[in-house]
């Protein structure tokens, strides 16, 4: 099957053309006629599969026709990484249309989502709390939807979205269409599909595994030395473009510090980083002027990056379902990617969970030329520090203390003291 056949508005070729598409993947060959009939429809698929254009494409082919400058579709989305990623598409896929998008999110500035909204756009692109915000200070509009999109709405549910976006479907018309993307499908997006879908179309592909053109492996490690480790493994291999996935912000920025000074050009994406600096790495990532990324999960979804080879997990992620999203980063529209994780003892509940899923143990593997048998560092003792220090020097306990040759002073009066016991008298040192 091929793109002409799914009878889409001719203008919309040269866009297609632009972003390479050639064959449709299997989501896009199931949702895109699905969407363009007007159906409600529920696409459960895992990330990495084309499920942008699956959206993007039959909201384009319906708005090409009918009034502008007022928007008519709204794509909800849990991150602004994402949502930027989402608006790219749009804006390649609707070359030559005329048909305008904006983004809406927190972390910047409100003014040029405000001039857009003004200037009037066909398609919003947003998360939800900034959304909420320009509903309330009714700069944003939504009389006029006719498309509701929920992408990633199991992540939305992740981080704590869902009320927010229960206010966004209230705020809707109920005369619309309503699509909703999600990897996984937990109960609470079952209840949020009842309540927002009418009569939906449900299309489930590879619900829950991970792309088959990702090749696994384990590297089963000890903690200590799992900075060695991963240095090692860059060193041989082909580091054009690797995502490096960490548990925590600071381990991603120290990690980060560690390989750049191994001599790889290396960048973080975390949230204690600001919009811009956020942009400025994923543009550095993506153009390729940086090797690696070292990232949270802040970066598991959203981030659409065809030429990444690897993903690396220095962390194993807390759940299946996380582990999913972050290999989904490579293997990427029919490429073939590699998924690598330091393992140590205590993941092996999680491993076991992997292997069920994907229905085969997965490959252990070491490297012949590194010393795993180097030992941890001592632990430092534990040693009590002061949380205030004082500026006055230390002195020695008053029965260590020479007692003055002449006393200057007669002792002041006691005071009176808690427990019934007399104070120290207090001397000025000479």
């Amino acid at each position: 099957m091929n793109f002409e056949q799914f009878n889409l508005d001719p203008r919309l070729m040269a866009g297609i053309k632009r972003s390479g598409y050639e064959i449709p993947t299997p989501i896009q060959e199931a949702a895109i006629p699905a969407a363009m009939s007007g159906q409600d429809l529920i696409g459960t698929a895992q990330t990495g599969t084309g499920k942008t254009a699956a959206f993007v494409l039959p909201i384009l082919h319906r708005l090409l026709d009918g009034p502008r400058r007022v928007a008519r579709a709204l794509i909800v989305t849990p991150t602004r990484e994402l949502a930027e990623q989402i608006n790219d598409s749009i804006r390649e896929l609707s070359v030559g249309t005329q048909i305008r998008s904006a983004t809406i999110y927190g972390g910047v500035g409100p003014a040029p989502q405000v001039k857009a909204l003004r200037d009037g756009v066909e398609i919003l692109v947003a998360c939800p709390g900034r959304l909420l915000d320009l509903i309330a200070q009714n700069y944003a509009r939504l009389g006029g939807i006719e498309v509701l999109v929920l992408d990633e709405a199991d992540r939305m549910f992740d981080m704590g979205f869902l009320p927010d976006v229960k206010k966004i479907i209230k705020a809707v018309p109920a005369k619309r269409q309503t699509l909703l993307f999600s990897a996984t499908f937990p109960k609470e997006i079952e209840e949020l599909a009842s309540m927002s879908l009418r009569s939906p179309q449900r299309i489930s592909l590879g619900i829950s595994r991970p792309a088959q053109t990702v090749s696994h492996a384990l590297y089963p490690v000890a903690q200590h030395l799992k900075g060695g480790l991963l240095l090692a493994l860059l060193k041989k291999t082909d580091t054009d473009s690797v995502l490096i996935f960490t548990r925590t912000k600071h381990r991603a920025e120290r990690l980060a510090k560690q390989i750049a000074h191994a001599g790889f050009r290396v960048t973080s994406l975390h949230s204690n980083r600001s919009q811009n600096q956020r942009q400025a790495a994923l543009n550095g990532f993506k153009s390729g002027h940086f090797q690696i990324m070292v990232a949270t999960d802040i970066a598991a979804r959203g981030l659409d990056v065809e030429s990444i080879s690897h993903v690396i997990n220095f962390d194993m992620p807390d759940t299946a379902d996380a582990y999913i999203h972050r290999i989904g980063r490579t293997g990427r529209a029919e490429r073939s990617g590699d998924a690598f994780t330091l393992v140590t003892p205590d993941d092996n509940d999680m491993i076991r969970q992997l292997e069920k899923i994907m229905g085969h143990t997965l490959i252990r593997e070491s490297l012949v030329e590194f010393d795993y048998t180097q030992p941890a560092p001592p632990k430092t003792a534990n040693v009590i520090t002061p949380t205030h220090r004082s500026p006055t020097p230390h002195r020695p306990p008053a029965a260590q203390r020479p007692s003055p040759a002449v006393q200057r002073h007669p002792p002041a009066a006691p005071r009176h003291a808690p427990n019934g016991l007399a104070p120290r008298s207090r001397q000025k040192p000479r």
